[in-house]
């Protein structure tokens, strides 16, 4: 299974005062994973978020299974789980890499709406067929 992969470098103000990475910032790394895959893999949907295309997210979800520590190697991967008329569900595994060895650290989940403002009338529209191309490559088996 292919998944978009994302690195990042864990930084002290991520970190609590016990010296773990606080629960909130797993959920601002799917936000940022999937921004980049967007950026990287289908910019003309950036265009249209700019102007009328909403990526409501619905749901998050994160569950942990090993602590992270200031200065860890994460690799953020995400591969599609759903794909429907007008929404997306993405999963996240939080791999730590350190001395060519994975740990996975945690698992979540995002599921988000596609929307359009219609004169000041927000609804539901299909997901973008570019966005649903460059996405497919990452579905989950």
């Amino acid at each position: 299974m292919r998944a978009y992969e994302m690195t990042h470098t864990v930084g002290f103000e991520e970190t609590n005062l016990v010296g773990n990475v606080y629960f909130v910032h797993y959920f601002r790394w799917q936000g940022r994973c999937r921004e980049m895959f967007l950026a990287e893999h289908a910019p003309d949907i950036l265009d249209a978020i700019r102007h009328d295309l909403k990526l409501f997210t619905i749901k998050c979800e994160c569950e942990y299974f090993a602590e992270l520590t200031a200065f860890g190697q994460l690799t953020i991967r995400m591969t599609l789980v759903d794909l429907t008329q007008t929404q997306i569900e993405f999963e996240f595994a939080y791999v730590q890499t350190d001395n060519g060895t994975e740990q996975l650290v945690a698992r979540g989940r995002q599921r988000v709406a596609c929307l359009r403002d219609n004169e000041g009338q927000v609804e539901p529209t299909r997901v973008p067929e570019s966005l649903r191309r460059a996405l497919e490559p990452y579905r989950a088996a």
